[in-house]
């Protein structure tokens, strides 16, 4: 009886659990949040799903996909597991989804960290587009070579650049991962909206604009600026040693700036 006691008590915690849905990047995976789960799971239910047109998560009903679909895709997730208005964090396109979850009323909290759509004109929008395509499509070259070429630290380090700081901090075989879930991406094949974040003002729930320090896709001096103004009641925090992709490069700090977030930390 105390057995069983116990176990009912340990899954009636786990249930007590707030939700918390973790939202990646574009050309990423739910994959690239792994070594954040761990670090959160003490204070919260977590998910971390693959978005619409990526690789492994729902496939894209429509031609051109438009980051309205994504965010569709991404509150029908939400209504499957049952998740009225659970915490949310996003990177980069995630972040996008997870304000944009939150103007629909389906967030308690959000913590953005350097979330896409904060460009001011299509120029700044081909920009950002502009590298991701050119990133993806020197991964398809480089591809074939990788699993010898990525035993080396330093062509982590400096091909994973764009994205992080420190990639030699990924395994080789994180990396192959990585870049696979670039190339398999029906999503970004196929967009071509030129959608931006709009303003919301007022917040309809906390939000906090987490941005990299050394963003070099989406600086904090454009893009994260514009993320002020068109979210002015957003706190703002800047992360100290880190690029585009924070999880990569200090998961105990992205970890921490979600719970602090969330109100666990």
């Amino acid at each position: 009886m105390a057995l069983a006691a116990r176990l009912v008590s340990h899954f009636a915690m786990a249930s007590e659990k707030s939700p918390l849905v973790l939202l990646h990047s574009a050309t990423a995976s739910g994959r690239i949040w792994q070594d954040i789960v761990p670090l959160v799971s003490e204070h919260h239910d977590v998910h971390a799903p693959t978005l619409l047109g990526h690789r492994g998560g729902p496939a894209i009903q429509s031609r051109p996909a438009g980051v309205s679909d994504m965010v569709d895709a991404a509150e029908h997730y939400l209504d499957e597991h049952g998740l009225a208005r659970p915490h949310l964090a996003g990177n980069s396109l995630g972040g996008w989804v997870a304000i944009e979850l939150a103007r629909r009323g389906r967030a308690a909290t959000v913590c953005a960290f350097s979330p896409a759509g904060f460009w001011w004109d299509s120029d700044s929008h081909k920009q950002v587009l502009g590298k991701i395509r050119r990133l993806r499509a020197l991964i398809r070259v480089a591809r074939p070579m990788a699993p010898l070429s990525l035993r080396f630290a330093v062509v982590r380090r400096l091909g994973f650049r764009d994205g992080a700081c420190h990639g030699d901090r990924l395994s080789a075989a994180r990396m192959l991962e990585v870049m696979d879930d670039s190339n398999d991406c029906p999503f970004m094949d196929h967009y071509s909206p030129d959608e931006q974040a709009e303003p919301l003002d007022p917040l309809p729930c906390p939000v906090t604009l987490a941005w990299a320090q050394f963003d070099r896709l989406a600086p904090a001096a454009t893009h994260g600026q514009t993320a002020r103004e068109r979210l002015p009641g957003a706190a703002w925090v800047l992360l100290p040693g880190v690029g585009h992709l924070a999880m990569v490069d200090d998961p105990n700090l992205v970890a921490r700036t979600i719970l602090a977030v969330t109100g666990a930390g």
